[in-house]
């Protein structure tokens, strides 16, 4: 909020008009990222937790249907194609040891249906994003996304303070005692949403979602500077494929 207020004055511009909808999809979107994460922390607690997390990593291409359905945002065939190249990057380098079960089987547990609703709340957030970015009546896409990120987090921050208040009296208190290691996850997370709010005015949420896909080879080779940790041929290939669909996508972009 402060970083909003502090740009409106640097910029010597007032508050925006908004269409009324624009809290119908900061709610939504607010809300389904709650959720989404919950979804993900669940998983941790799940035997099939890598089949769940690597069905999670399907949010592109349900962004895409969300969108189409929410925003009616539409996707060139190529960029469809595009996506699919970098999922399947994403999926050649999940690490995936409970596929081992037999046949369909594997699929029938509860770790696939966190899995999956993770993706689709993931999604339903990403789209709802925009449109609450789109919904502000400016052509300044940092303020439009720096308005929208301010009321979504307000909200967030009031309504899970309030949970904890209600089902975890005290946890409020710990948190904020943690307040001095928080804060540097706090700032390079708002920094990141900054960006990711900022994308989802000037793109399609789920071209937005298949540039982020790059995320996973930083992290790649973030183990591979700090760590020491070598890249396999299987890693390598997929890195190839999210390398080729990102390009794809800035390209016909």
């Amino acid at each position: 909020m402060a970083l909003t207020l502090a740009y409106l004055a640097i910029v010597g511009a007032g508050l925006p008009a908004h269409a009324t909808i624009f809290w119908g999809y900061a709610v939504a979107g607010g809300l389904s990222q709650i959720l989404a994460t919950w979804c993900v922390v669940a998983l941790f607690a799940e035997r099939n937790f890598a089949i769940g997390i690597t069905l999670k990593k399907t949010e592109v291409v349900q962004t895409a249907l969300v969108g189409l359905l929410i925003l009616d945002d539409r996707i060139t065939a190529i960029g469809v194609a595009a996506i699919l190249l970098g999922l399947v990057g994403v999926l050649i380098l999940s690490e995936t040891p409970g596929f081992e079960g037999r046949g369909w089987r594997r699929f029938g547990n509860r770790a696939v249906g966190l899995g999956l609703a993770s993706g689709a709340f993931f999604a339903v957030s990403a789209v709802a994003y925009r449109g609450a970015t789109l919904a502000i009546g400016s052509d300044d896409p940092l303020l439009r996304a720096g308005l929208s990120l301010t009321v979504v987090t307000v909200m967030q921050a009031a309504a899970l303070s309030l949970w904890l208040i209600w089902r975890e009296p005290g946890q409020v208190a710990r948190v904020i005692a943690a307040r001095r290691t928080a804060v540097w996850m706090g700032l390079t997370g708002m920094a990141g949403s900054l960006c990711w709010f900022t994308a989802f005015t000037l793109e399609n949420a789920a071209m937005v979602f298949a540039v982020g896909q790059v995320e996973v080879i930083f992290s790649i080779f973030a183990s591979v500077w700090f760590f020491g940790e070598r890249i396999s041929f299987r890693e390598g290939l997929g890195i190839a494929l999210i390398t080729l669909s990102v390009i794809a996508v800035v390209i016909i972009r």
